[in-house]
């Protein structure tokens, strides 16, 4: 409907583009709705025009108390009669009065024309839209956070795209930081899923690192490459059994304190938050309990895995669940508060911080949008995967306990003796069931789940 033909130089002329913005608006089709009213005994012809009485067609005319005559509305049962027409808008003489002029298309092409029209309004209005909220979801390092990010801001073969809002991000930030190793910081919008993260993680989550031509996602995954590549600062015993330990409240963490702080931060329902609460305040005493007795971490007097997994959580309950749901500072002189306290003061924790303002503004996006952007936590201990394809493996179900199957969740082993129950000693169903029991509770493949 407008543009120049191909290969015209564009015009200079500052008055022409008004020029054509008036010729359009008088030479378009711009199709007008007519509204005509006819008074009492106004009857239609079958060629559509309509005859009035002229005894009837309009109103005696009344004079009223203001002095000024009116047609009487006396009539209050006589009924009228309205027809709507569609007629050219500007028509051929330009003025608009609906004298009938040439059109260019017909009234249907017209109607398509204008239907595109209000698309494109309301797609520019969406895009407008989208630019705000994308705008609001900016959300850069700021304090101490910001501090770090600038210091390790220079080109690095060890890159980690993180989002300083996603505790998870925060896990490995610390780790980084515990082992002094060297590293580019790049800040990273999920929402965006810009390409250098889709190509270090397909999923486009956060946090995600590459090294060369080698890339990985998921903390969990992460912070045990870092412990393997870099022995300079350990944050794992190296006494076999401890390092099983941690592994298993690692465990813990992920798959009990994760899902309650979430489930709390999502239940608008008073009773129900109350649930939460205790049920997190019970799966962290748990932990606690677990933890070295002198503290303050939780092997004692070094950080290790198990306190960077707890301590992005450990900082957003002080700035979030107390803020949003009412959660309660631990008591002082108690073994959880020595513990919050150094993972607070921990100067790893800090140099990953940002403002409390930050982590406020930010929870009810992260929560809206966690299953686009953060990993997920497991449902099921570490064990449980290995121990799946194991016993896959051997194809030898049978019932009874299996051992190696004992912590933390019991749950789990509740469920997997009912299915070895069902299954008896038939090899083929024992599968299929075991399998079906596990489903969506454990990842065959070890991946993070949904959290419940």
């Amino acid at each position: 409907m407008k543009g120049r033909p191909p290969g015209t130089p564009k015009s200079d002329d500052p008055a022409k583009k008004k020029r054509k913005r008036f010729a359009r608006e008088r030479d378009l089709c711009d199709v007008k709705i007519k509204i005509t009213e006819h008074f009492p005994d106004a009857t239609f012809s079958a060629d559509g025009s309509i005859n009035a009485s002229p005894t009837t067609s309009f109103p005696p005319l009344h004079p009223f108390p203001d002095g000024i005559v009116r047609p009487s509305n006396s009539q209050g049962s006589v009924k009228k009669y309205w027809t709507i027409q569609r007629v050219n808008g500007n028509g051929g003489n330009g003025k608009g009065d609906g004298v009938p002029g040439p059109h260019k298309h017909t009234l249907q092409k017209s109607d398509e024309i204008k239907k595109s029209t209000v698309q494109r309004f309301l797609a520019a209005q969406e895009k407008e839209a989208k630019k705000g909220q994308k705008a609001a979801q900016q959300k850069r390092p700021s304090g101490n956070a910001l501090v770090t990010a600038k210091k390790h801001s220079k080109e690095h073969a060890l890159k980690l795209y993180a989002a300083s809002f996603c505790p998870f991000s925060q896990r490995v930030w610390i780790a980084l930081e515990a082992k002094g190793m060297s590293y580019q910081y790049c800040e990273t919008d999920p929402f965006k899923r810009p390409t250098q993260l889709l190509e270090a993680n397909p999923r486009g989550l956060v946090p995600a690192i590459r090294q060369g031509d080698w890339a990985s996602g998921e903390s969990t995954v992460i912070l045990e490459y870092l412990e393997d590549y870099d022995r300079g600062v350990p944050l794992l015993p190296t006494d076999p059994r401890l390092k099983a330990n941690c592994r298993l409240w690692i465990d813990h963490i992920n798959a009990k304190i994760v899902p309650a702080f979430f489930a709390l931060m999502r239940t608008p329902d008073v009773q129900r938050q109350t649930e939460y609460i205790d049920r997190l305040r019970g799966d962290t005493m748990a932990l606690v309990q677990a933890a070295d007795e002198r503290g303050p971490y939780f092997l004692g007097g070094d950080l290790c895995l198990v306190d960077i997994h707890l301590a992005p959580f450990v900082l957003r309950m002080s700035r979030i669940l107390r803020e949003f749901r009412n959660w309660r500072d631990p008591v002082p002189g108690t073994r959880w508060q020595q513990w919050s306290d150094a993972l607070e003061q921990n100067p790893h924790v800090q140099a990953t911080t940002s403002q409390d303002e930050l982590y406020v503004e930010t929870v009810d996006l992260f929560l809206r949008a966690r299953p686009q952007y953060g990993e997920q936590p497991r449902h099921t201990p570490a064990s449980v995967p290995h121990l799946l394809n194991d016993t896959l493996a051997t194809a030898q179900i049978a019932t009874g306990p299996l051992p190696g199957l004992m912590q933390p969740d019991t749950s789990v082993v509740e469920d997997l003796g009912r299915a070895l129950a069902l299954a008896g000693h038939e090899r083929t169903a024992g599968v299929d069931v075991f399998v079906a029991c596990v489903e969506g509770v454990v990842s065959l493949d070890g991946g993070d789940q949904e959290a419940p």
